[in-house]
């Protein structure tokens, strides 16, 4: 039986209680916070990602919380505000910020269920691998801001070409 058919026996699944199944399913390391919250640990090719699921009753969304450290020098922080401009006009679902206090680039997205509305394996899991795709596809274009002096038109070429093969 597959996830979601798991999901339609089921009247009323909490969303985390999703994410957790999803998490134990693909043996990432996660650990429920709260009953409305999860923190997991994703793979991806550069890093490892830190992932934060959280439920509002309240306000019916579903958000997703996907962090990596950066600790760029402050003189290239301005450059990295022009890159984010530039990295969020690019992305559809989700947008990223940076929290310079906690040295962290951060990856946004609200999932709104409204109306009873339940979120599914695969709305999950998509919310998921959207949030590391994107990480991964624009990770080196924040370092080249941040690390190699590069201006921000430069270091979006490295993420909007597409990669070929594996090296």
């Amino acid at each position: 039986m597959s996830l979601s058919e798991d999901y339609l026996l089921a009247d009323e699944i909490h969303p985390i209680d999703v994410v957790e199944s999803l998490a134990a399913h693909h043996d990432w390391e996660f650990d429920r916070v709260t009953d409305d919250q999860i923190a997991m640990a994703v793979e991806g090719q550069w890093r490892t990602y830190s992932l934060t699921l959280a439920w509002s009753a309240r306000d019916e969304v579903l958000r997703l919380i996907c962090t990596f450290e950066m600790d760029p020098p402050e003189a290239r922080v301005p450059a990295l505000h022009a890159l984010l401009n530039r990295v969020n006009d690019e992305c559809w679902a989700g947008a990223f910020a940076w929290w310079g206090e906690q040295r962290l680039m951060v990856w946004r997205y609200g999932l709104v269920l409204a109306g009873g509305q339940m979120a599914g394996p695969e709305q999950v899991g998509r919310m998921i691998s959207a949030a590391v795709a994107a990480c991964e596809r624009f990770y080196p274009a924040f370092q080249l801001v941040s690390w190699a002096d590069r201006t921000p038109e430069d270091a979006m070429q490295v993420a909007i070409a597409e990669a070929y093969g594996r090296a």
